[in-house]
């Protein structure tokens, strides 16, 4: 294979990691004198001790140019570098509109039904339909068929994009006569076009979480879906810490309910018990609760101090405690409705066992539904989704809904949420409970980025534990699958809070914690204080499962952590799997596997190959699964091979200095120029549009760079 040379520029920061957007360039590693070159003395300034026969003078770099068009300000310039073309522009939003109906007149943008059946006249909508139907145009504008197979017909399914699949002279010679275009797609959690309705017209209702808010004592008003996310307590002193300056709607019992969406065989008795529960007065003990759920009773029990152990409880008698009613009658009301579905309390929950299990942690952008098919491949036991917004998932965003897919392959799979109010995640919670499946839900409470921290989610929480405790409460009360909770030991450097509320964090109903071992503050300006998570975990009920998180780069740091603090259940692995997703394989194998470039870029290969099967074969898919593999390669290039290092294995702070590779493949990975990371691409994809851009998503090389801390 012929490797183009590197690049002369390196016009986009080099990332770092999925949480940390930052907008300096990235900083090449001091040359230092050669009296300093010794591997303790490079490990001591954190830059890697590469063997010298392997390092070059690092590249030379052409400066940016910034060329501000007229009457524009700061936000609105354009950069542009002399040598890769890469440009990164920023459009407005009607500019965005106008070029998108523009593109749809254009003969390239197809009807899809027409693209499927081959034929004109194969769209319902006839001439009304607003895109093309011209085939002959559209083939003759169709950029060149890439080479190798059309990802569906490997998998003897019929192609759903037709015409318009890149791979379209594969079709006829690669698809069994037998093949159906409707057969099961191996991804689940699928946005249905019913619920998306309902919730755009906020008319799905919420009956497990608005009933957990009322008991909590917060108003769970109907879930306007433009104000999502707020809520409210009711005027009691004993709940004046928790208001936070929490908004809410007034309660509307006129919205439509679940069980009125899809009726059941009992439907009289179903709203004779829903009456029930809606009638309940606050201001008589807590009991045994009876509510209604899609047709389903599911129980509510307040204490285990009230009704002891789940074994105890099976010898009370059969009571109705709401009204009186007796456990026969109660029996006799609901006969008709079948498949009783009983919740359980937070402590009956089935729990999943993280314990010694390899976890890939949920990660922005990168950590998409292809990148975790890598990682499972690689050996990763728990697999978790991208974190989801709790207000873009209650306004029915199929963006946000694409978040929460899962591959057949996750056989442990969680989601994650994030939210600010007990009202939204308690929303989220009963909606992600009755049509998703998840194993797990794990709430982030950690996030650093700022937009979601001036919205008062994310690491906001920390500074708010009443808040937090409303939102944990509310959440665990609602779903039946157990829910986990992730946090950084606290939003100011050196005002660690974590370990005072972890006993606390148990008794609001999580089953599990992860502790990322920085604070908000910090971000990722530090190596992570594992002396404090091993602190937090020994203060831990023995009950909860600690999870640990950051700097693990090897099966050494695995090992460490796990041997000095055996009460940790596991570790928890980001940007370690980001750099290098084989860390599963090293550390179950328990090996530092010297892999070569001719392995890497066969994983790249699986990664393309799921990335078309998952974003589609046509155009648009492409160079989607481009785009995210380019996010990628922009970690990736900070992997050094084992066989090159002086001092093994390589930590996760060491900054790599310029170095050749054993062979091209492997010079062109190291580089750290977004303009090689496309040359790479190009290697699967075939070459970019002559319009493309790219510009990493997350802008951090966090070695030193003040902007992280």
């Amino acid at each position: 294979m012929d490797i183009i040379p590197l690049a002369e520029s390196n016009e986009t920061a080099s990332p770092d990691d999925g949480f940390d957007p930052l907008e300096k360039p990235y900083q090449s590693p001091p040359k230092l004198p050669v009296e300093l070159r010794t591997p303790e003395d490079l490990i001591a300034k954190a830059i890697a001790p590469v063997k010298i026969d392997y390092l070059r003078p690092p590249p030379s770099r052409t400066a940016l140019t910034a060329k501000v068009e007229g009457g524009a300000d700061n936000d609105a310039t354009e950069w542009k570098t002399t040598t890769s073309g890469v440009i990164k522009e920023k459009k407005s939003k009607r500019q965005l509109k106008r070029e998108r109906k523009q593109e749809q007149k254009s003969a390239l943008h197809i009807c899809s039904e027409v693209a499927k059946s081959g034929k004109a006249d194969g769209c319902r909508f006839g001439e009304n339909c607003r895109f093309n139907h011209d085939i002959a145009a559209f083939l003759a504008q169709k950029p060149a068929d890439l080479e190798g197979v059309c990802p569906f017909v490997t998998f003897e399914e019929l192609c759903p994009y037709g015409i318009t699949c890149r791979f379209f002279n594969t079709h006829k010679e690669h698809t069994p006569e037998s093949c159906d275009i409707s057969k099961k797609s191996s991804e689940i959690n699928v946005l249905k076009k019913d619920l998306q309705k309902l919730l755009w017209k906020n008319k799905f209702s919420f009956p497990m979480a608005d009933y957990q808010l009322k008991v909590l004592g917060l108003k769970g008003g109907k879930s306007t879906n433009s104000k999502a996310g707020n809520g409210q307590l009711d005027n009691n002193p004993e709940n004046s810490d928790v208001l936070n300056d929490l908004h809410a709607d007034e309660v509307d019992d006129t919205c439509i309910s679940a069980d009125e969406i899809r009726r059941s065989p009992c439907e009289a008795a179903e709203k004779e018990l829903s009456s029930v529960v809606s009638g309940f007065d606050e201001s008589r003990p807590l009991k045994k609760v009876k509510s209604l759920v899609d047709g389903h009773v599911k129980d509510n029990w307040s204490s285990e101090a009230t009704y002891g152990t789940s074994e105890q409880r099976n010898d009370l008698p059969e009571t109705n405690l709401l009204d009186g009613r007796d456990g026969a009658s109660s029996i006799r009301l609901c006969s008709s409705i079948s498949d009783l579905n009983l919740k359980p309390h937070a402590r009956e929950k089935k729990l999943i066992d993280f314990s010694r299990k390899l976890y890939l942690a949920p990660l922005t952008t990168v950590g998409n539904l292809p990148f975790r098919r890598i990682c499972k491949t690689l050996g990763a036991d728990i697999t978790c989704g991208e974190m989801a917004l709790c207000t873009n998932l209650l306004q029915g965003q199929a963006s946000e809904w694409a978040l929460l897919r899962r591959h057949s392959s996750e056989d442990i799979f969680g989601v994650q949420i994030c939210g600010a109010y007990p009202d939204s995640v308690a929303r989220t919670v009963e909606l992600i409970d009755q049509h998703c499946e998840v194993d797990f839900i794990d709430i982030n409470m950690g996030c650093p980025i700022d937009i979601i921290v001036n919205k008062g989610a994310g690491s906001s929480l920390l500074t708010k534990p009443m808040r937090m405790k409303s939102i944990i409460q509310a959440a665990s009360g609602t779903t039946v699958v157990p829910l986990t909770i992730k946090v950084r030991t606290g939003f100011f450097e050196g005002r660690n809070r974590i370990d005072s509320l972890i006993s606390n964090i148990y008794d609001w109903g999580a089953g599990a914690i992860t502790v990322h071992g920085r604070s908000r503050q910090q971000r990722y300006s530090k190596l992570s204080d594992w002396n404090y998570i091993y602190q937090c975990t020994n203060k831990a009920p023995a009950d909860l499962q600690v999870l640990g998180n950051g700097d693990i780069f090897s099966y050494c740091d695995y090992n460490k952590h796990m041997s000095d603090c055996p009460e940790l259940s596991t570790c928890m692995i980001a940007r370690g799997a980001l750099i290098k997703p084989w860390i599963f394989t090293e550390i179950k194998e328990q090996r530092h596997w010297d892999i070569s470039s001719s392995e890497r870029l066969n994983i790249i290969r699986d990664f393309v190959n799921f990335g078309l099967e998952h974003w589609g074969s046509d155009t648009k898919g492409v160079e989607t699964t481009r785009h995210f593999l380019l996010e990628w390669l922009s970690y990736t290039h900070r992997y050094i091979p084992v066989g090159i290092l002086d001092v093994i294995p390589q930590r996760l702070n060491w900054r790599p200095p310029s170095y050749f590779g054993r062979d091209d493949l492997e010079t062109l990975m190291a580089s750290d120029s977004a303009a090689d990371w496309i040359r790479i691409s190009e290697m699967l994809l075939g070459k970019v549009p002559e319009s493309f851009t790219f510009a990493p998503k997350h802008k951090s090389n966090a070695y030193d760079t003040a902007e992280n801390g």
